[in-house]
Parts: C-alpha cells; sequence; structure tokens
C-alpha cells in the first residue's frame, strides 16, 4: 500500500519545527518512522504535512550532566542499545531496548519517537515509568518537562500540546547497588508484547528489600507502576512465596482484549511477567552487595 498525499517539510533546526507545527494544519513530526510509516501506508493516519526532524541538530545524543543521564528524542535505540553510560547508568534501558523490533527497526528508530507513538506494549515507554524519568518538550512558549507518570493523555496520546515536540528525555539512575531485569511476552520474536514488566530492586546486607519500582506493560492504555505491589515489598526478603504474592497483586490489574489476546489472559500474563522480573532482579541486587 501507499501513503495518502501529504506535503513535507525539512527544518533545518527547532525553532522552525516548532514554527511549522504551529502554522500547518493537521502536521505530524517524523522521527525514526518505524510506526508513523507503516500507519502511513495503511492509511490508519493521514496527515497533511510531514516535518522530518532528521537534520535538526541537537535532538540527539547521550550526556551524563551531573548525575542524570540525558538522552536526546532523536537518538536512535540502535545508539542508546550500544552506550556505555546507558549500560552502567541505566540497565533496565540496556536490557529492554534489545528487546524493541529487530536490529534493522533500532537502526531508524528513536526514543523520542517510541515515547510519543506511545504503544500501551512499548518497552521503552515501560522503562521510562520504572526510572520516573522527565520528558523535555518545547513549543511556543519555550521549554517544559513532563514526569513519566503524567506523559499518557490517554490511548497512545502522549501529554503534548499540538505545537509542541518532545527534546529530550532526563533519567535519575539509581545510586545504591541494585538489580534489574525487563521481562516480556510476545507471540514472535519482534513482536510487540503482550505483556512485560520491568523491575528495579535494591537490597541490603541481610537480603532485605529497601527500594522497589514496577512497571507493567501492554495490559492497559499505558504501561502502569505497581505500587501497591512496590510498598508491599520493602522490608521482605525475597523470595518464592513473595514474589508469587506479587504477581497476584498483578495479575488483577484491569486489561485491554482484542481480538487475538482477551483481557483475562492478558491479566495472567501480567502477573507472570512481574514474577519472573522481581525474581531475577532480587538475584542480580544480591550478587552486588
Amino acid at each position: 500500500m501507499k501513503p495518502p498525499p501529504f506535503g513535507y517539510h525539512d527544518p533545518a533546526d527547532i525553532p522552525e519545527a516548532i514554527a511549522l507545527l504551529g502554522s500547518l494544519e493537521n502536521a505530524r513530526l517524523l522521527a525514526g518512522g518505524q510506526s508513523l510509516m507503516p500507519m502511513l501506508n495503511m492509511r490508519y493516519a493521514q496527515p497533511d504535512h510531514l516535518i522530518d526532524l532528521r537534520r535538526v541538530p541537537g535532538l540527539a545524543g547521550i550526556t551524563e550532566e551531573g548525575g542524570t543521564v540525558v538522552i536526546g528524542a532523536m537518538t536512535r535505540q540502535r545508539d542508546v542499545e550500544y552506550s556505555p553510560i546507558v549500560e552502567q547508568r541505566l540497565p533496565l534501558l540496556y536490557e529492554a531496548i534489545r528487546q524493541v523490533g529487530h536490529r534493522q527497526t533500532r537502526n531508524r528508530g528513536t526514543l523520542g519517537g517510541s515515547l510519543c507513538h506511545l504503544d500501551p506494549a512499548a518497552e521503552q515507554v515501560s522503562v521510562c515509568a520504572a526510572y520516573d524519568a522527565e520528558m523535555v518538550v518545547v513549543g511556543p512558549e519555550g521549554e517544559r518537562r513532563i514526569a513519566a507518570a503524567d506523559w499518557p493523555l490517554g490511548y497512545m496520546t502522549p501529554s503534548l500540546a499540538p505545537e509542541e515536540m518532545l527534546i529530550a528525555v532526563r533519567f535519575t539512575p539509581w545510586t545504591v547497588p541494585h538489580g534489574s531485569a525487563f521481562i516480556e511476552f510476545a507471540r514472535r520474536h519482534g513482536d510487540f508484547a503482550i505483556a512485560s514488566a520491568g523491575a528495579l530492586v535494591a537490597v541490603d546486607k541481610a537480603g532485605l528489600i529497601t527500594r522497589v519500582a514496577l512497571s507493567i506493560g501492554g495490559v492497559g492504555p499505558a504501561p502502569v507502576r505497581v505500587s501497591e505491589v512496590e510498598a508491599s515489598l520493602i522490608g521482605q526478603t525475597g523470595g518464592e512465596e513473595v514474589f508469587k504474592a506479587a504477581g497476584a497483586t498483578c495479575g488483577t490489574l484491569e486489561a485491554m482484549g482484542d481480538a487475538l489476546v482477551p483481557a483475562s489472559y492478558r491479566s495472567h500474563l501480567a502477573g507472570v511477567m512481574a514474577k519472573r522480573a522481581l525474581t531475577l532482579a532480587y538475584a542480580r541486587a544480591k550478587e552486588l552487595v
């Protein structure tokens, strides 16, 4: 299939891109195109204008600023995958990024593109939720930051005004020794996950859990932090029964169903993925203390 007709725009900098967003009717930003282009071909999206961010400087790169890791919105997923900063400071993202599509799509796909597309099963969205990341957006009124918890406005709809664009994501790494794990279940390798779980777990020398973050993806309209489970695990020694109970709680999350996957199956998988992620993250944490 071919995409519908559209006007193509190639801004040279961020102000020009913002100006185009504010002046053009029914415009969409084009980042890596790994989600938008198939949607155009299948006529799920029919913008009148595409604004290509490929040549805009200052939107790509991975840096560390005063203990915060900043990743530009146009940073290719393949660059995230091979970044020593990400490997050392954001181990959950480092593990999750390898489960995004295939090598070929990661060569073109971008962090910001995935976050703005906001598929409920997207690994990068779930990781941002686990790390309490901040989205840096810019528009005619200047720059503002949006917490990961406030980023999803609805199903596949980020909290962006029509004339705003995402320029970077700010992550605060965990400084205490901790383990992480990202587990997902998909019909085939490279498919969007039916359900996923990302876990960060810190423990003390006695093996007691001191801090937890647990994000479940693919189940609802957007990934969710399971605060009830996080609070219940603090002060406990991890083990089969403890994590089984945590998984059972995640299995009660309200889930979406579709023609291929009933809601009850998604809920069940959420519990299974949560138990596996917590178990693995806890084991990795214990190796570091």
